[in-house]
């Protein structure tokens, strides 16, 4: 057992967190400046991504007598979760700033949704990993009813509201049933139990059930994906984009923590379970998304398909499988980045450039941007020489390596009717004529500046990915208990 205050020093980067957010909601009360909150919220972040990198151990270390843990995989997802949300937060300011919701009220629920991912990805046990999902959860309910004018954001915040309190009441009663068969709330401590046996398999994969279930709603994976599209289109743009991009990083960590740390010895149970979603996931997430004219519900079915292959990765129970659904989280956040950042960035006051019409002729107003867009969008769809193809590649070959040739087929079937919808994308922006007038913000050069170092990560990686797939590889492996 390690002292308390080696504790709390394993914990710097969720304590220093904290009171950066409890600090903007004061200054909020006490400044006027919109700014003052704004670059404490960056400061913040920054410091917490430092932090991380500091306290870090390099070696799994339980503290809190087993509620927390701190390993390398913890400390690269924390250190990227910070780092896209300095992102998402820099893409956003003009956005926010036009429709005056740049508030301290804003950016504290952003700090905390942060914070409770953090704690996510380092719970190693049953509360702790509740703890984290709520904090998060409330924190996202409130950010896409900010926009209080809104209709549609009032109706998405309720719709997600719902939806999220059905899920986490789905994952309690699971969580409870698997306590009640092993005595135990720490994640090792029921890979314990149920690797010596349990009295009853059928309580076991009921409680599995219900933990699938409630997992596969905060991924946004189907059948439990109602809510994504709805609330993707009904929240405002920078919400829409912090929603899909950082939170998939802390749902990753969930999903590991839950069913590699606490649920493996049970890993023919749900690995059934996954591999049905992730179909599901590939064939209803595609398929949707043809049909879509509004560009954030056809990014959120993008994102329901996604997670199919984040869920194929997974279920192939093997460290190569693990390491690629890694690989595929962090490559999915990169580019979801880009996607929803040109969103946000060509939004104009009082209107979302959310259509696919606002992308006709792009190229002709702004190349370069059209090229950032067009790189996110054939990385989306798997195509080389961007990270996408090899997230992808890397998820195939986890589950050949594992003797699932079958789902690897149906997914590069899937990608292809994938691909039409992304490339309709590029053909609007190269070959179409405006619909629009120029009204794209020339202003904040600052997000002008992150979507070019964006769209070259998309490329370099693509062309480089060597250096990140090994980092998550030894970090996974490194974590491995």
């Amino acid at each position: 057992m390690t002292p308390p205050s080696s504790d709390f020093v394993t914990a710097l980067p969720e304590i220093g967190l904290l009171t950066v957010a409890c600090v903007v909601l004061l200054v909020e009360a006490y400044s006027q400046s919109r700014m003052v909150a704004y670059l404490l919220t960056l400061t913040g972040l920054l410091l917490t991504s430092a932090l991380v990198v500091v306290s870090g151990a390099g070696v799994p270390m339980l503290a809190f007598n087993g509620l927390y843990i701190d390993d390398p995989m913890g400390e690269v997802l924390k250190l990227l979760t910070c780092l896209s949300a300095i992102a998402a937060v820099i893409y956003s300011r003009q956005f926010l700033d036009d429709r005056k919701m740049l508030s301290g009220d804003y950016l504290g629920l952003l700090l905390f949704a942060v914070l409770g991912m953090l704690v996510m990805i380092s719970a190693s046990h049953f509360l702790s990993l509740y703890l984290g999902l709520e904090l998060l959860s409330l924190s996202l309910y409130a950010m896409v009813a900010m926009e209080r004018d809104s209709a549609r954001a009032t109706e998405a915040a309720m719709k997600y509201f719902v939806l999220g309190a059905l899920a986490s009441g789905l994952l309690l009663y699971g969580m409870s049933l698997i306590y009640g068969l092993t005595g135990s709330l720490e994640l090792s401590k029921i890979a314990e139990s149920l690797h010596y046996g349990v009295k009853s398999e059928v309580v076991l994969v009921f409680g599995l059930v219900f933990i699938v279930a409630g997992l596969g709603f905060k991924l946004g994976a189907a059948p439990f994906h109602m809510w994504a599209p709805d609330v993707y289109h009904g929240a405002p743009a920078a919400v829409t984009l912090f929603i899909g991009t950082a939170p998939k990083l802390a749902a990753f960590a969930f999903a590991m923590r839950l069913l590699v740390d606490g649920l493996q010895p049970a890993h023919g149970d749900w690995q059934q379970m996954l591999a049905v979603m992730a179909v599901a996931s590939l064939a209803i997430g595609n398929i949707a998304a043809i049909a879509q004219t509004n560009i954030k519900r056809m990014l959120a079915y993008s994102t329901i398909s996604h997670m199919g292959f984040l869920l194929l990765g997974m279920m192939t129970g093997s460290l190569a499988g693990y390491s690629a659904a890694m690989f595929y989280s962090v490559s999915y956040v990169l580019m979801s980045l880009g996607g929803f950042g040109m969103v946000t960035y060509l939004s104009r006051v009082g209107v979302e450039a959310e259509n696919l019409d606002d992308f006709k002729g792009l190229n002709a107003r702004h190349p370069w941007l059209a090229a950032i867009m067009a790189m996110v969008m054939m990385s989306m769809a798997g195509l080389p020489p961007f990270v996408g193809f090899y997230a992808k590649l890397s998820v195939l070959q986890a589950l050949i390596g594992a003797g699932w040739i079958s789902l690897a087929v149906v997914a590069v079937l899937f990608s292809l009717i994938g691909a039409f919808y992304y490339l309709r994308v590029v053909r609007i922006m190269y070959f179409d004529a405006p619909a629009v007038e120029d009204t794209t913000p020339t202003h904040a050069s600052d997000a002008a500046m992150l979507l070019s170092a964006n769209g070259l990560a998309i490329l370099v990686l693509g062309i480089l990915p060597q250096s990140l797939m090994t980092l998550c590889a030894l970090s996974v492996q490194m974590s491995l208990r």
